[in-house]
């Protein structure tokens, strides 16, 4: 352990929390549509729609949890998101020990947990810049992202087991320990952020002023409406795709559940590799082009997935996996990164809301569209059709100055510097830094 796991207690217990969440939802991510494959005999498109109901209140909810999370303190309401889904998860266990398993139970948990993971989400990136200084975030970020990836590592692998092995309420109850564990972690965390200055409240008005300035912020500058744009349109096919994942893997590849866990696990080291090879790419190649090298170079990848079988054939999918997460984990940490610096200070929650509320938006319209493609055209013919949009989307990256530049920018352009300042500094007198 060194750098900052050894040296910042507040961040190595933030990386704990953070690890222990990420583990618990990759546990869910497969134990759920597993469970409604193997246990409730869901058909394609249900369990696309249990897959979209995660990712919908990002539409829902998204933009006034940003233009909130810049008005109060990021912590409690990490600690509020991680009491939820814990109670959500063990309220879910509990009612499957006594025989109430249903698809309206587990889309009523979907629900209550993606709103859960929208308000942490939102709180932790804004929260991340004020524990650690500048210098200390590009290595925050790539840390927090690689054991991100090891968890889902991990937790892809332990819920496709728990399922096969100790049946759905298992698999779900540990989901709900692992935000004991977050929770746990959080509350150990010493910083604290200044409180908000002026009145604690404001009139609705306000909140729509505010959720209006980050969409303007986001559409008005080309670089964060390209990454926004290229997001939107990749998440759609990489939702679109894994949305049917498992029943392709099952009813299509022909792999026993607790197979898929093993095969997802594996596919999904990939991201733990471009966690620890994004920095040195970027220090090399410069940030821009990194970008163009992990979100379109790699997850071109994704066009073997189709072509995955039983046996051996299941290797396809395992390349095609590491390709996929290798990008998708790469490309957030330069995302995450240039937002950071690019970004001032007191807009960087609305600014991710905004952004996120695209690049999160299409999720479940990509869950149910991979849901409808394959309940009306067969489970790979699906696949194929997804699959090809993961290299699509990056051409909205070759069609913006990303394509030409070196590095992304570190700060806004003149013309837009000053209405981003004038916008920040009323931010200030009013969000807590």
């Amino acid at each position: 352990m060194s750098g900052l796991l050894r040296r910042h207690r507040d961040f190595r217990l933030l990386w704990c929390g953070e690890v222990a969440g990420k583990f618990g939802a990759a546990v869910t991510g497969v134990a759920m549509p597993l469970t409604a494959v193997a246990a409730l005999r869901a058909d394609t498109f249900a369990v696309g729609l249990l897959s979209a109901c995660g990712w919908l209140p990002w539409l829902l909810i998204g933009l006034p949890v940003g233009a909130w999370v810049d008005r109060v303190r990021g912590r409690p309401l990490m600690l509020g998101a991680a009491v939820l889904s814990m109670a959500v998860f063990a309220a879910v266990s509990v009612v499957t020990w006594c025989g109430g398993l249903s698809l309206g139970l587990l889309i009523g948990a979907a629900l209550l947990s993606g709103a859960a993971a929208v308000v942490f989400q939102t709180a932790y990136s804004a929260y991340l810049p004020g524990l650690l200084a500048p210098a200390d975030q590009p290595e925050g970020n790539a840390k927090l992202h690689g054991s991100a990836s090891a968890a889902q590592l991990a937790g892809q692998g332990a819920g496709g087991f728990l399922v096969q092995l100790a049946g759905a309420a298992n698999g779900l109850f540990a989901n709900a320990a692992t935000f004991l564990v977050s929770l746990l972690c959080l509350l150990g965390i010493r910083h604290r952020e200044a409180r908000p200055s002026g009145p604690g409240e404001r009139a609705a008005r306000s909140l729509r002023a505010e959720v209006a300035e980050g969409l303007r912020l986001v559409a008005g500058d080309v670089w964060l409406r390209t990454l926004t744009l290229f997001g939107a349109a990749s998440n759609l096919a990489l939702m679109g795709y894994q949305s049917i994942l498992p029943v392709f893997l099952v009813r299509e590849a022909g792999l026993a559940p607790g197979t898929v866990g093993t095969v997802l696990a594996v596919a999904s080291t990939g991201g733990i590799a471009g966690a620890f090879a994004v920095r040195r790419a970027a220090a090399r190649i410069g940030t821009a082009r990194a970008t163009l090298l992990f979100e379109l170079g790699l997850p071109a990848t994704a066009l073997l997935i189709p072509l995955a079988t039983s046996g051996p054939g299941a290797a396809l999918y395992v390349v095609a996996g590491f390709g996929v997460s290798a990008g998708v984990v790469g490309g957030n940490i330069l995302k995450v990164g240039f937002q950071q610096a690019y970004c001032p200070p007191g807009l960087l929650g609305r600014v991710t809301a905004g952004s996120a509320f695209l690049n999160y938006g299409t999720l479940p319209l990509g869950a149910l569209l991979g849901g409808a493609l394959g309940a009306g055209f067969g489970v790979r013919t699906a696949m194929w059709i997804t699959t090809a949009g993961v290299p699509l989307a990056a051409l909205i990256l070759l069609a913006s100055p990303i394509r030409t530049a070196r590095d992304l920018p570190s700060r806004p352009p003149e013309d837009n510097a000053d209405r981003s300042a004038d916008m920040n500094a009323d931010a200030n007198a009013r969000t807590p830094q």
